[in-house]
């Protein structure tokens, strides 16, 4: 599924005191199956933007077009284009609300009037999809598990919807080093397994660097750049300008080039490094 973004402004609270604008002139195409990562400072407008793709704010000018159709063009139904992008928002489990784990899971897909044979499919296979057992969750309650497992139990309610585009604001915010690899891994064979578009917002430029395909940058309400991340981290010294960092581990290769040695600078994961720090071993034991 794809998604267009023409010339999107958007301004909170216009005609008053307090008019602000929070995005200006926002130009983004996301295509069918692609892993995007949003960064930004705080404030850059990433959750603004995030929340117009699935209709929660309404742009005060510019298109969004989804598989070729305006969301807020006359007769477009919100509640199907809500079906097709599934919104994980930052501490989703804050949202859980249901006495068990299946009625939570299941609240999105009953909601669209589905049976309850393919309701209760629909929740085996999105808690199975987040690596919970249906049988031995299903019954309790969402508010007796650990924080890592009430996130997925929120990441299965709108994995349970089968949206073609998954969102996810900081899905790692607050856990565990152990519970983030994991919520991060579940993410990436999700997107294998289901072929779905996902953008994920983060603070993380390791997580980025070692996950997304391509890479937009918000700052100050504007898409200032896209690109691989490759391409993005390279320009750290513009990153560095507008409050973002770089992985840290192509910060230690920057220092290491400024020590006169022949190493990349565009090194994004230890698995990167570890290969390219070999290959100058050799190359200096070979001198």
């Amino acid at each position: 599924m794809s998604i267009i973004i023409e010339d999107l402004n958007h301004v909170y609270m216009p005609n008053t005191p307090f008019e602000s604008l929070a995005l200006k002139d926002i130009n983004w195409d996301i295509q069918d199956g692609e892993f995007w990562g949003l960064i930004g400072h705080t404030g850059s407008g990433k959750s603004t933007l995030i929340q117009h793709l699935n209709g929660l704010l309404k742009p005060s000018s510019g298109r969004i077009i989804i598989d070729g159709v305006d969301i807020h063009g006359k007769g477009v139904k919100m509640k199907n284009i809500r079906q097709k992008v599934g919104l994980v928002f930052q501490y989703p489990e804050h949202q859980l609300f249901e006495e068990t784990v299946e009625r939570d899971v299941a609240f999105g897909p009953r909601n669209m009037g589905l049976s309850e044979k393919e309701v209760t499919n629909r929740v085996k296979e999105a808690l199975e999809s987040v690596g919970m057992r249906y049988s031995q969750i299903k019954d309790k309650s969402p508010f007796e598990l650990s924080g890592g497992q009430m996130r997925r139990v929120a990441i299965a309610g709108v994995l349970a919807m089968k949206p073609s585009v998954l969102i996810l604001d900081e899905p790692t915010a607050g856990l565990d080093p152990r519970g983030r690899d994991e919520i991060l891994d579940e993410i990436v064979q999700l997107r294998k397994q289901r072929k779905i578009t996902v953008i994920l917002v983060s603070h993380s430029m390791e997580d980025i660097a070692k996950l997304v395909d391509k890479l937009a940058v918000m700052h100050q309400g504007q898409m200032v750049r896209t690109g691989t991340p490759k391409e993005i981290f390279r320009d750290y010294k513009g990153l560095t300008q507008i409050g973002l960092g770089i992985p840290q581990i192509t910060e230690l290769m920057l220092k290491l080039r400024e020590r006169g040695k022949n190493v990349p600078a565009d090194i994004l994961t230890v698995e990167e490094a570890k290969a390219e720090l070999l290959n100058h071993i050799r190359r200096k034991g070979n001198a």
